[in-house]
């Protein structure tokens, strides 16, 4: 790989990150993705840049989706944005306890172990205060990606923070 300025691997959070959050989507047919993902994307893989994704999908702890649905959007998602080298899905609930769900480190780590890189050489990159507590917790690099769904408070706790995906990519290239 070559990886540059630190940095082998970046992970994201899916929904609101990079596709649209429709809650508790099963069906590939409303997959959407955000703008410029595409394209951010293909730059960290032309660098030899690891990407990966860390979702939680509650929803199928919630019984709204099963994990064959979950697993079909993830393709979908990849038909549109290209293939990702890991993918950590948590299907618990908050109250479940688990170590994977953010803002827990555990899908971060499962994700470090997976590609074989350090976390202190991952960034991770999402919408919500969750997954900046989560890349923190496991000594990866973080950068907030508001959405309208984003609370005040996350971005003003976010240790960086870009105005959309490509920015807060080109922001770990350089």
């Amino acid at each position: 790989m070559t990886a540059s300025h630190g940095c082998d691997a970046v992970l994201f959070d899916r929904d609101g990150t990079l596709i649209v959050d429709v809650p508790y989507n099963g069906d590939p047919g409303r997959v959407r993705p955000v703008p410029g993902a595409r394209r951010a994307l293909d730059l960290l893989r032309d660098r030899g840049i690891a990407v990966g994704v860390v979702t939680n999908q509650s929803g199928v702890a919630r019984g709204k989706l099963t994990l064959d649905d979950v697993r079909a959007v993830n393709q979908r998602v990849e038909r549109l944005l290209g293939p990702f080298d890991t993918w950590q899905i948590c299907p618990h609930g908050a109250n479940d306890g688990c170590p994977c769900r953010k803002p827990e480190p555990g899908m971060v780590l499962a994700a470090s172990a997976s590609l074989g890189v350090p976390t202190d050489r991952i960034t991770l990159i999402g919408d919500i205060g969750s997954d900046v507590d989560a890349g923190l917790a496991a000594g990866a690099r973080t950068i907030l990606v508001p959405t309208a769904e984003t609370r005040r408070e996350e971005v003003d706790a976010a240790p960086e923070v870009s105005p959309n995906l490509l920015a807060a990519v080109e922001k770990v290239l350089r």
